[in-house]
């Protein structure tokens, strides 16, 4: 089945909400807890799939394979995190294509420096507005889908101050990005300057960040559209783990009860279906006839 236009969610009423997925297994619980799309960000790939944090030291090969892994179980729309681009502007477009070719319907890309970091976190610098700006152009008139949405995000806020970051973010824009995503905004006043100077934006309510956590609907009230939760399910898993080895190891085995069935798991990986395929056309279904 063709993946929806990622755009076409953007029609609705309210703000778009994107949980994170940062495995294969999640993307799954996503689209059967009823979301409409969803993230792939690189906080969680980083940390779920290689067990480092996101701080550049996995490349566009390192996190594509993730994603495509993730979008083989998943028809969803989706928003991935294409971080710098990986590189000069000839890496954009290589970057934004090879998402593309995988039905990837948004991406964001930053102007971070590399190595880039987590955007809340400390030790962030930016490049020169007209080095990012050239990638959001090549990004832009170079896709080979018109449909495929570019998100320009800065990360100036924290480094030059909140002026530099509206001035970069009405550069990106006139460069041929669709959005704007100002990272790490401190305050409530902020979001409410930055949500009345732009059509469609980003607001990034990270958890354990350094930006104001409100209600989706209040960020949509401020003029913020899509909201990419994007590691509070990799966050929760962890310590939901660290819980049961916990547990484990002390041999109480109190929690044991206390996570999915065996038949619910089984149904989230889809296990029915696969079982019906095996029985109707393998060896066994064959012989039966």
């Amino acid at each position: 089945m063709k993946r929806k236009s990622f755009r076409r969610l953007l029609d609705a009423d309210g703000p778009l909400i994107l949980p994170g997925a940062h495995d294969a297994l999640a993307a799954r619980l996503i689209r059967q807890a009823g979301f409409e799309g969803f993230f792939i960000g690189g906080f969680g790939v980083a940390g779920a799939r290689y067990g480092v944090p996101d701080l550049g030291l996995k490349s566009l090969g390192d996190i594509s394979r993730a994603v495509r892994d993730i979008l083989a179980a998943c028809d969803l729309p989706v928003l991935v995190d294409a971080d710098d681009g990986y590189g000069d502007v000839k890496n954009v477009v290589h970057t934004v294509h090879t998402y593309e070719a995988m039905g990837v319907g948004a991406l964001f890309l930053e102007d971070q420096r590399w190595p880039k970091r987590c955007g809340h976190l400390q030790g962030k610098s930016v490049v020169p507005v007209e080095e990012h700006e050239a990638k959001i152009r090549a990004a832009a008139a170079e896709r080979m889908d018109p449909d495929t949405f570019i998100i320009a995000r800065t990360d100036a806020r924290s480094v030059t101050g909140l002026d530099d970051a509206m001035r970069r973010a009405e550069r990106y824009l006139r460069a041929g990005a669709d959005c704007i995503f100002i990272e790490a905004l401190r305050t409530v006043e902020e979001l409410e300057r930055v949500g009345k100077a732009f059509k469609l934006q980003v607001a990034n309510p990270l958890a354990g960040g350094i930006s104001p956590i409100l209600r989706p609907e209040e960020y949509y009230r401020l003029g913020f559209k899509i909201l990419p939760y994007g590691i509070d399910l990799i966050l929760r898993v962890t310590r939901a783990m660290q819980l049961a080895l916990e547990d484990m190891r002390s041999g109480r085995f109190e929690l044991m009860a206390s996570g999915a069935s065996l038949e619910e798991y089984l149904s989230v990986v889809g296990f029915d279906e696969w079982s019906r395929i095996e029985s109707r056309y393998g060896a066994a279904g064959q012989d039966s006839k």
